[in-house]
């Protein structure tokens, strides 16, 4: 049987950069992976924006890693040269009832260390974006930016190849058992194969929870129920008449149909929230109405027959339909018990622009 000292499961966002820091600190790491390439759930499949950490709870995982992990990522953006930009962001409100939320945004904002928030009337909105006819009200965040998200990955892959980590693709992990000093894992493909660890991280998203289940010897109080929240996206047939992200005022489980543009400029207009028990990424055109009411709410102008399905992405959450959203879950040795183990748990957004935060975390647990 051979033995390495780590292996990782889920070659998504969060794993790439877990496998990264993990071979660049000595560690011989193999990354074992289920489909036929990198990040193809929901690493590619989300609205590749560099979070300021605005909306967190304070004191949260969420918001620590999502600030530590923006400084972070634009660093290593410019120094690996992967496409991205500081575009800022509207939050605008079209009501005085959401006007008077956005104090309330402001404060936690900077609580998370997100201090640098500007709050503008309505006529200063619409100097910065004049389509935004109907704001009386907003808060611009200078920090939120967009990301290749596929060449960031790209880019954590070849770090992580050059420091000796290895990739087994199509490899799906089967079971693993918890032994004296460390893992025995079965993995399983065309070449099944036998490993044995010192470390065992399984990052695999929307996988995380039944993945864990298979670990024997972990109890199984400590693995969660994950839930799936299904977010549709829209794309606009034209150039958007916007220069920023535009968000809406958050909405319970999400934060409402916004405007993100791609790094060619195109515009898409997402995540709605969606509850689903199998992953389907069909994006069903009668949900355009929906979308187009909302937009409509803050870009009054938005043309007719103007939205196309564009794709969608599945959230992994460890909250209920109509629960509060709950925090990253992290779990390592001082949590479980178990030396050498990390699990991640409900890593949706921030989780792109927390990646590199998170993947010293674990590292840090595993020391």
């Amino acid at each position: 049987m051979e033995t390495v000292d780590s292996i990782v499961v889920g070659a998504g966002v969060v794993g790439l950069a877990i496998a990264r820091a993990l071979a660049t600190a000595g560690r011989e790491t193999i990354v074992v992976e289920a489909a036929d390439a990198i990040g193809t759930e929901t690493s590619s499949r989300n609205s590749e924006v560099i979070h300021a950490g605005i909306y967190y709870p304070a004191g949260s995982l969420m918001a620590r890693l999502c600030v530590e992990g923006r400084k972070a990522l634009y660093a290593y953006c410019a120094a690996r040269g992967v496409p991205h930009r500081r575009s800022g962001k509207l939050i605008v409100a079209v009501t005085a009832e959401e006007a008077e939320l956005l104090a309330a945004i402001r404060a936690r904002a900077a609580a998370n260390g997100a201090d640098d928030l500007e709050f503008v009337d309505g006529p200063a909105a619409r100097a910065l974006e004049p389509a935004l006819e109907t704001t009386v009200a907003a808060l611009v965040s200078p920090s939120t930016g967009i990301v290749d998200s596929h060449a960031y990955m790209a880019a954590l892959r070849d770090d992580a190849e050059a420091a000796g980590a290895a990739f087994a693709f199509l490899s799906p992990f089967e079971a693993a058992r918890v032994v004296a000093d460390g893992f025995e894992v079965a993995v399983g493909g065309a070449e099944p194969m036998r490993l044995k660890a010192r470390r065992l991280i399984v990052a695999a998203g929307l996988q995380a929870s039944d993945l864990a289940r298979r670990i024997e010897g972990l109890p199984a109080c400590h693995v969660p129920e994950t839930r799936y929240a299904k977010g549709n996206y829209f794309t606009l047939s034209g150039r958007a008449p916007f220069s920023r992200l535009i968000y809406p005022v958050p909405v319970p489980g999400g934060l409402g149909t916004h405007l993100t543009l791609d790094m060619a400029g195109q515009a898409r207009f997402g995540p709605d929230v969606e509850w689903v028990e199998t992953l389907d990424y069909r994006v069903d055109p009668s949900r355009a109405p929906a979308f187009a009411a909302a937009i409509r709410r803050y870009w009054p102008a938005l043309p007719e027959d103007a939205l196309a399905p564009g794709y969608a992405g599945i959230r992994p959450k460890l909250s209920r339909p109509g629960e509060p959203a709950r925090d990253f879950l992290i779990a390592g040795p001082a949590d479980h018990g178990i030396a050498g183990l990390s699990l991640l748990f409900g890593i949706e957004s921030p989780g792109l622009t927390a990646s590199l935060a998170i993947a010293a975390m674990v590292a840090g647990q595993l020391d």
